[in-house]
C-alpha cells in the first residue's frame, strides 16, 4: 500500500470513528446534564421563570414517513416530563402553564440548511392559567429584549407542522371582559366522524374545498362568566391542530349559553394558530337581539324572543379588517319569520354592518319593542331598563344611543306581508336603515295601509344629548273601506284618508321627543260615516259617548273631516278641525299636550236644516290620554263656526289643507268645496235652529 493510500484509509477510518464516537455519545448521554443551562436561558429571553422539572431524554429512531434513504437517518425524538412556565412578577399566581409532558421529532437533515423542522409536537395534560388585568397587562404577552438594529438577522427558521395533545385545563380570568372561564378538555374514547356531527351536506361542502377535517377527538366543558352573565356549554373539538397547513380545517362544535342567550355551532376552524378563517353553521336564540351587544358588540334593536338558523363564514385576517358573514338564516323573532344574509367587517373608524332581510309574515306588535311600546311584562322578559308607567299611553323606553356610534349600518328590510288586524290595517313594510357614527336614518320607512301608502323619513341624531330627531309623514289613499272592514255602512264608501306631518324634538324616547316636538299636523277625510258603532269598533269609549251626544244611535254621513294641528314644544293646538256631517258641522277647539299627556277639547255642533239641534251646550273631553273625560258644558252654544271664519282664523289653515284633496274614486271630493269656503273667509252653509 503506498503512503498515499495509506493516509486517506487513516483518515477514513478516523473520521468513521468519529461519528461512532459521536452517535455513541449521543444515544447514551445524560441529557439531563443540560437542564440547568436550557432552563436558564429559556428563563432569560422568556423574562419568565421556565423549567423541566423531570426526565429529559433523546431517543433516535427512523421515520417511517421518509421514503428512499432518508427512511435509513434516524431522528431524534425529545421527550421532556414535568414542564412549567411561571407567570410575571405581578401575578399572585406562580404558574402559567404546567406539562406533563411534551415530545417532538426533529428532522435531522433539515439543520444542515439551518432549518429546525418539526413535523409535530405532542402535548400531554396541558393546563394553563390565562389572566389579563384591568390595565390591559396579560400574562400571554411576553417581555423581549430589544435587539440590536445592526444585528444581522438569523439564517434559521423554525418550521412545526402540528401540535397534539390529550386531555387538558385551562382557565381565563379577564378583567378587563369581565370574564371567568373553567374549560376542561377530555379525550371522547371513540373519535366522531365530522360528517356525523355536522351532517353529510356539510361534510361534502367542506370536503369539496380541498382538505378533510379530522374527527372530533377530544369533549370540551366550559362553565364560568363573559361580560358578567353567567355561562356554561359543552362541545366536542379535533386532536391536531395543523400549524403547517393553514387550509387543514380544525373541527369545532359546542353548545353555550351565556345569560339568556343560547347558541349552537358546528363546523370547522382554519389556520388556528392565527385564527384565521371560520366556517360553522350557526344556531342564535335569546330574548331580545339587543342582548346580543354585550357578547358580540354589534348593536341590535331591542325585539321579542328570536331564534335563527345559518351559516357563518368569518376571516379574521382581512387587509379591511375581519369579515363575518351570517348567510342563508332563516328565523323567528317573536311570531315573525327572518330570512336573510348580513355581513360584518371590523373596518375602521367604525365596524359595519350590511345586508337584507326580509320577513314573509310579520306581526306589527313584533315591531313595538323597536320603540319601547311593548308591554312591561314583555320588556322584564327582554331585559329592558325601563318600565311604561300606568298612567303613560306614549313609550318612555330611552334608545340606547350610546350604541349607535360603536359601529355603522346599512340594512335593508321587507315585510311581505302584515298579518291583517282590525285595528292595524297594515298590508306590507319596507325600510332602509343607516346608521352613520351615532346618527340614525330610515329613509324610507314605509307601509302600505288599506289601499294606500304611508311614506315616512326618519332621523335620529344620537350623537348629541338629548337625541335630536325628525319625522316627515305622508299617508296617501288610505281607503275608508279598508280602514274599518267591519263597519258595514262603509262599505261602499269611496272616501278616503290624506294627511302630512313633519314633527322635530329632541330626548332618547318617544315620550320625551313628543314632548318637546314642533311641527305640524294635517289629515283630511272625506265620504266616510260614523257612529257609535264605530267608536266600539275602535276602541274609543270617549268618542262612543261624543258621538252618541251628538247623533243618537244612527249612523252618520261625513262629507268632510279636516284637522290642522300647530305643534310647539308638545303642545298641538288645533287650527282648524272641523267634522261636516249630513245634519250638523262640528268644530273641535283646544289642545293635546304630548308632555304632560293631557287633552282639552271642546266640541260646538252647529245644526243643518230647519230642525233644532237636540245638543244644548258644547261638549268637552278632558284629561289623561290613557283615560279622558268627556261631558257636557255647563255654557250654551254659540255663534262660532262663524265668528272664526269672519275673523279669519281658519282661511290659512283651510287653503293648506286643500292640498290634500284628493279624486275618491272618481267621484267628487266633497272636502273641497267645505275648505274652499272657508278658505275665502265664509262661513260654511248652515241653518240655524
Amino acid at each position: 500500500m503506498t503512503r498515499t493510500r495509506k493516509i486517506v484509509a487513516w483518515s477514513c477510518a478516523s473520521f468513521a470513528l468519529l461519528i461512532a464516537v459521536a452517535v455513541l455519545v449521543l444515544v447514551f448521554f445524560d441529557w439531563n446534564r443540560i437542564k440547568p443551562p436550557l432552563n436558564a436561558k429559556v428563563s432569560e429571553e422568556l423574562h419568565r421563570p421556565f423549567a423541566i422539572n423531570g426526565n429529559l431524554a433523546v431517543v433516535w429512531a427512523r421515520e417511517p414517513d421518509e421514503g428512499g434513504w432518508r427512511a435509513w437517518v434516524p431522528w431524534p425524538h425529545v421527550i421532556a416530563e414535568d414542564l412549567t412556565l411561571g407567570n410575571p412578577d405581578w401575578s399572585k399566581n406562580p404558574q402559567m402553564v404546567t406539562l406533563k409532558k411534551v415530545e417532538l421529532r426533529i428532522s435531522p437533515l433539515a439543520l444542515l440548511v439551518q432549518r429546525v423542522v418539526i413535523p409535530r409536537i405532542d402535548l400531554t395534560e396541558p393546563s394553563a392559567q390565562l389572566q389579563r388585568l384591568s390595565d390591559g397587562r396579560a400574562n400571554w404577552t411576553f417581555k423581549f429584549d430589544p435587539k440590536d438594529p445592526n444585528a444581522e438577522p438569523s439564517n434559521w427558521v423554525v418550521d412545526i407542522g402540528a401540535i397534539g395533545f390529550d386531555k387538558g385545563h385551562v382557565t381565563l380570568y379577564d378583567q378587563t371582559l369581565k370574564t371567568q372561564l373553567d374549560v376542561i378538555i377530555d379525550p371522547l374514547g371513540k373519535p366522531i366522524p365530522f360528517g356525523e356531527i355536522v351532517g353529510d351536506a356539510d361534510a361534502k361542502k367542506a370536503l369539496e374545498k380541498g382538505s378533510a377535517p379530522q374527527d372530533y377527538a377530544f369533549g370540551l366543558k366550559v362553565k364560568g362568566q363573559y361580560h358578567g352573565q353567567k355561562l356554561d356549554g359543552s362541545g366536542k373539538i379535533g386532536g391536531l391542530l395543523a400549524l403547517q397547513d393553514a387550509a387543514k380545517p380544525f373541527p369545532l362544535q359546542a353548545q353555550v349559553n351565556i345569560g339568556d342567550t343560547r347558541i349552537a355551532l358546528a363546523g370547522t376552524l382554519t389556520d388556528p394558530m392565527n385564527l384565521g378563517a371560520l366556517d360553522l353553521r350557526l344556531k342564535l336564540a335569546g330574548s331580545s337581539l339587543g342582548n346580543l351587544y354585550p357578547l358580540t358588540g354589534v348593536t341590535l334593536p331591542d325585539s321579542p324572543a328570536y331564534s335563527t338558523d345559518g351559516h357563518l363564514i368569518a376571516k379574521l385576517h382581512e387587509p379591511n379588517g375581519a369579515s363575518f358573514r351570517y348567510e342563508n338564516f332563516n328565523g323567528k323573532i317573536g311570531n315573525s319569520d327572518i330570512h336573510g344574509n348580513l355581513a360584518y367587517v371590523a373596518s375602521q373608524p367604525r365596524p359595519k354592518l350590511s345586508g337584507a332581510l326580509v320577513s314573509n309574515q310579520l306581526l306589527m306588535t313584533d315591531l313595538a319593542p323597536l320603540i319601547g311600546a311593548d308591554s312591561n311584562a314583555k320588556q322584564k322578559a327582554r331585559g329592558g331598563d325601563s318600565k311604561q308607567p300606568a298612567t303613560k299611553v306614549l313609550p318612555v323606553e330611552e334608545f340606547r344611543t350610546e350604541r349607535w356610534r360603536v359601529m355603522d349600518a346599512d340594512v335593508e328590510f321587507t315585510g311581505k306581508r302584515i298579518e291583517h288586524s282590525a285595528d292595524l290595517p297594515f298590508t306590507d313594510l319596507y325600510t332602509h336603515l343607516v346608521l352613520n357614527d351615532g346618527e340614525l336614518s330610515l329613509e324610507p320607512l314605509r307601509f302600505g295601509v288599506a289601499g294606500g301608502k304611508l311614506d315616512a323619513q326618519i332621523r335620529l341624531n344620537g350623537r348629541i344629548t338629548p337625541m335630536e330627531g325628525r319625522a316627515k309623514l305622508t299617508a296617501r289613499n288610505f281607503k275608508l273601506k279598508q280602514l274599518f272592514p267591519t263597519f258595514e255602512p262603509m262599505k261602499t264608501s269611496f272616501g278616503e284618508l290624506n294627511g302630512d306631518a313633519d314633527i322635530s324634538g329632541r330626548g332618547n324616547s318617544v315620550a320625551a321627543l313628543l314632548g318637546t316636538s314642533n311641527g305640524d299636523l294635517k289629515m283630511l277625510i272625506n265620504d266616510g260615516a260614523i257612529s257609535r258603532g264605530l267608536m266600539e269598533i275602535a276602541g274609543l269609549n270617549v268618542g262612543n259617548y261624543v258621538v252618541g251626544r251628538l247623533f243618537g244611535d244612527k249612523e252618520v254621513k261625513i262629507n268632510c273631516a279636516a284637522a290642522d294641528f300647530g305643534i310647539k314644544t308638545g303642545l298641538a293646538t288645533t287650527r282648524l278641525f272641523v267634522f261636516d256631517t249630513e245634519n250638523a258641522i262640528i268644530y273641535i277647539e283646544g289642545t293635546a299636550n304630548m308632555a304632560t299627556e293631557q287633552l282639552d277639547l271642546t266640541i260646538n255642533p252647529e245644526s243643518k236644516g230647519f230642525r233644532l239641534f237636540s245638543l244644548r251646550s258644547p261638549l268637552y273631553v278632558n284629561g289623561p290620554f290613557i283615560k279622558p273625560n268627556a261631558g257636557v258644558k255647563a255654557i250654551p252654544l254659540a255663534l262660532r263656526g262663524a265668528g272664526m271664519v269672519a275673523l279669519g282664523v281658519v282661511a290659512g289653515p283651510a287653503a293648506g289643507l286643500l292640498a290634500l284633496v284628493a279624486p275618491s274614486g272618481g267621484e267628487p271630493n266633497e272636502c273641497a268645496p267645505l275648505l274652499q269656503q272657508m278658505k275665502e273667509g265664509k262661513a260654511p252653509k248652515t241653518v240655524k235652529g
